[in-house]
C-alpha cells in the first residue's frame, strides 16, 4: 500500500511542479494581450480564452499537489496541538468521511455534463475562441480524481501512523499533517 501512496503522491507532486509553469505562461499571455490591445490596437480572444484554460487547469489539477505540500487551508483550533497518533485518526476519518467522498460526488455529478461536452466536442461560443471547451470543462473530474486518489494517500500515511510507523509519526509531528 505504502508503494501505492508514494506513487501516487509522485504523480500528484510531479503534475503540481509542472502546472506551476502555467503561473507564468498567464503572466507573459496577459502581457502580450494589454500589448497588443494598447500598442497595436488588436485584439485576440483565442488568448484571452487561452488565460482562463490555463488559470483553470493551475488551479483545478494543481490542487492534490497542493494537499500533498499541506497548502490547503485549515481550521486548526484543536489539530495543531494535537498528539501525532490524534492527527493521524483526524486525516484518516477526515479524508474517509469527508474527502472521498466529496470527490466521489463531484465526479458522479459532472459525469453527465463532462461527457454531453465531449459528445458534440464543445467549443467556444466565439467563433475565435478555442474550440475546446470539452477540454476545460474535463478538468473537473481531473481535479476529484487526483484529490480522492490523494485522500488515499493521506489515509494510508495515516493507517501506517497509527500503527506505530515512526517515518508517519514524525512527518505528522513536524509538518501538522494533512487535509
Amino acid at each position: 500500500m505504502r508503494a501505492l501512496a508514494n506513487l501516487i503522491d509522485r504523480v500528484n507532486v510531479a503534475t503540481g511542479k509542472g502546472l506551476a509553469w502555467f503561473a507564468l505562461v498567464i503572466v507573459l499571455i496577459q502581457f502580450a494581450i494589454v500589448l497588443m490591445r494598447y500598442v497595436f490596437g488588436v485584439g485576440s480572444i483565442w488568448m484571452q480564452e487561452l488565460i482562463v484554460y490555463l488559470h483553470a487547469f493551475l488551479f483545478m489539477l494543481a490542487a492534490a499537489y497542493t494537499l500533498s505540500m499541506e497548502g490547503h487551508v485549515r481550521v486548526d483550533i484543536f489539530y495543531r496541538e494535537a498528539a501525532p497518533r490524534t492527527k493521524a485518526k483526524i486525516n484518516f476519518f477526515g479524508s474517509l468521511l469527508l474527502l472521498i467522498p466529496v470527490c466521489l460526488l463531484i465526479v458522479y455529478v459532472s459525469w453527465g455534463y463532462v461527457s454531453n461536452s465531449w459528445a458534440i466536442l464543445e467549443g467556444s461560443q466565439e467563433t475565435s475562441g478555442i474550440q475546446a471547451r470539452f477540454l476545460l470543462k474535463s478538468a473537473i473530474i481531473g481535479f476529484a480524481i487526483q484529490m480522492g486518489l490523494q485522500g488515499v494517500v493521506v489515509m494510508v500515511r495515516s493507517w501506517y501512523a497509527l500503527q506505530g510507523d515512526e517515518i508517519e509519526l514524525d512527518r505528522l509531528q513536524q509538518t501538522g499533517g494533512s487535509i
